[in-house]
């Protein structure tokens, strides 16, 4: 399966780029990753080219505390949807354990732990990497996301004893300890931050019951309904690359940092093929807007990726058996239907 990550890990990402003197358009480019991909923090984005991204991030500012910088700034904002569920638990335990439980929603990249030991307790995270892709960027800014996460469920009390870090210092340790208070122990064999295992019974005072019951009911359906395995994932990539006409298999597998073939045999082996779900992607995103919205058929061929008119409603014809107008207005809505019959009865050329 694919490692991806939700879009709002790179919230914040264009302002701290400016700041830094990069051009954020040009660098999520380099990196592979479509230019609106900050415009979309609900979409899913290849986890290997953010941290790709990161690391480019950090040889062209010249900065290489840039993903721990960048995580400083975004803090809990990351996590979305998701920052919701664990503001409003009742202790901080039951907070980071929630955020342990469910942040494959927000990422398959890595796993988030809480463990105790010795009257201790660690906050770890690790994340998932391909071999050759470098790591440091991407560990320091969830590192630093940590920090603030654990920061705002702690408030005054919050003091961490240790913080251990899988990577080599990428610059001085009193860098590091003036942006985290505290030195890390470098070359450890985990990322985790360290602190006494009493404040895990702390309570939240500003927790909302109400909205964490609404918020974990929400929660539990999105998990029921997250992409877990690579079919669902290509269909996801597909809805949201179709409008910008970026559907062939050769982009697709690409985005995904895997060789054409690669991608073929893998989803041969779940039983499909890149053109069939390309094909129900495409059928579900037509019925759903013909039924759902007024946008004219041009605008919609547009939309799912055809280079014209002719070409979607040649496509729509050998699914349905009917032409999308017909389509629409069999199951369209009651306004999309009377729409049609005002057009139908304006001059062709003002329609």
């Amino acid at each position: 399966m694919e490692e991806f990550s939700r879009a709002s890990s790179l919230v914040m990402f264009d302002e701290f780029c400016v700041a830094s003197g990069l051009d954020p358009r040009l660098m999520l480019d380099n990196a592979g990753l479509p230019a609106d991909t900050l415009a979309h923090p609900d979409n899913l984005i290849s986890f290997q080219r953010m941290a790709l991204l990161l690391d480019d991030c950090a040889r062209e500012s010249g900065n290489p505390l840039f993903g721990l910088e960048l995580g400083l700034r975004q803090g809990t904002a990351v996590f979305g949807q998701l920052l919701y569920l664990v503001k409003n638990a009742n202790t901080v335990g039951e907070s980071l354990a929630e955020l342990a439980r469910y942040y494959h929603l927000h990422s398959s990249s890595g796993v988030v732990k809480v463990e105790v030991h010795n009257k201790l307790a660690f906050l770890e995270y690790t994340p998932i990497l391909r071999e050759g892709i470098p790591s440091r960027q991407a560990i320091e800014q969830g590192v630093a996301v940590g920090w603030q996460l654990l920061k705002m469920l702690l408030g005054r009390q919050w003091n961490p004893r240790v913080l251990y870090l899988q990577t080599a210092a990428g610059a001085s340790a009193h860098r590091y300890a003036r942006l985290l208070r505290i030195a890390p122990h470098f070359n450890s064999d985990r990322n985790a931050w360290v602190f006494d295992a009493a404040l895990l019974a702390a309570p939240l005072s500003d927790a909302d019951p109400a909205l964490h019951a609404l918020m974990q009911a929400h929660i539990e359906r999105l998990d029921e309904l997250a992409p877990k395995e690579l079919p669902a994932f290509v269909s996801h990539l597909l809805r949201n690359l179709l409008p910008n006409g970026q559907v062939s298999l050769d982009y697709v597998a690409d985005y995904m940092m895997l060789g054409t073939r690669t991608l073929q045999r893998m989803l041969t082996e779940e039983g499909t093929s890149f053109q069939s779900l390309l094909n129900e992607t495409r059928q579900a995103e037509a019925t759903r807007y013909l039924k759902e919205s007024d946008i004219s058929l041009t605008q919609l061929a547009g939309l799912l990726g055809y280079a014209d008119l002719a070409t979607f409603s040649k496509a729509f014809q050998r699914w349905f058996g009917m032409s999308p107008r017909q389509w629409r207005q069999a199951n369209g809505r009651p306004g999309s239907v009377r729409k049609l019959a005002r057009e139908r009865r304006r001059p062709s050329w003002l329609r």
